[in-house]
């Protein structure tokens, strides 16, 4: 069964990382996947992941931040017990256009990651909407981005896969062998919770996620990662997570 892990980003407006940790382990999450906030104050992130009897098998780093300092994330990985790396975001000024711009940012990724695969590490990208909206040329970025680093792992964002007009299960199954870890989030009918962005907790939007549980055990996938943008109560929203999970991750 795949690890249950939570990422910390959805709780960010709430209550104090240690007691986050703590409603977790209440629910049963085994993990939690921290972003790269939390890694200024690396001994508060350890004490709260480790007096929840948690881990944090995945981690979201800056990409900057990894090629300026990778002995860094290799030290927090020995401390957390980080297994993999993802990169999750480039901002919309920094997006190549092209064919040839995508796949040297995924040779660019590639790169960045060597160090960390070193060290026994893995490292890869998570994805959003923009990596499915076709360039001018033609190009899909997110298909570049893998031709371009043919060492990357994928984090597969289900949700915004589907944002991107996508069809998830294609990607998974013609990736399948990229992809290590989930992002597992939902999305409201249209015109419903717009307080949080339009997203849904788990089970309860449009997605079908008995459908994309089945497909993504024909994938890599060792860890599902439950994570709302702009969850209105996060306490809500990780039971719900948990209780998806557990009906469909066994």
């Amino acid at each position: 069964m795949p690890v249950l892990s939570y990422q910390l980003y959805s709780s960010r407006n709430f209550a104090g990382l240690e007691q986050t940790c703590a409603m977790l382990a209440r629910f049963g999450y085994e993990a939690v996947e921290p972003f790269g906030g939390l890694f200024g104050d690396p001994d508060a992130l350890v004490r709260a992941v480790e007096a929840n009897g948690l881990h944090a098998p995945s981690a979201h780093i800056n990409l900057a931040d990894l090629e300026s300092d990778p002995a860094r994330f290799v030290d927090l990985a020995g401390r957390l017990g980080v297994r993999t790396y993802y990169a999750p975001f480039i901002q919309p000024d920094q997006r190549p256009g092209d064919a040839t711009g995508w796949h040297d940012f995924g040779a660019r990724l590639n790169r960045a990651g060597a160090p960390l695969r070193e060290a026994g590490l893995g490292f890869g990208w998570h994805n959003h909407d923009f990596e499915f909206k076709t360039e001018p040329d033609g190009t899909i970025p997110m298909q570049a981005i893998l031709d371009g680093g043919p060492d990357l792992e994928w984090e597969a964002d289900i949700a915004w896969i589907t944002r991107g007009g996508a069809d998830p299960f294609e990607w998974l199954e013609r990736h399948a062998q990229r992809i290590t870890a989930a992002h597992v989030k939902d999305i409201a009918s249209q015109g419903e919770k717009l307080d949080e962005d339009g997203w849904a907790d788990p089970g309860s939007g449009t997605l079908d996620w008995a459908a994309l549980y089945k497909a993504l055990t024909n994938t890599r996938a060792q860890i599902f990662v439950m994570e709302h943008d702009n969850p209105s109560d996060d306490a809500r929203f990780a039971k719900a997570g948990a209780a998806l999970h557990a009906g469909l991750g066994a």
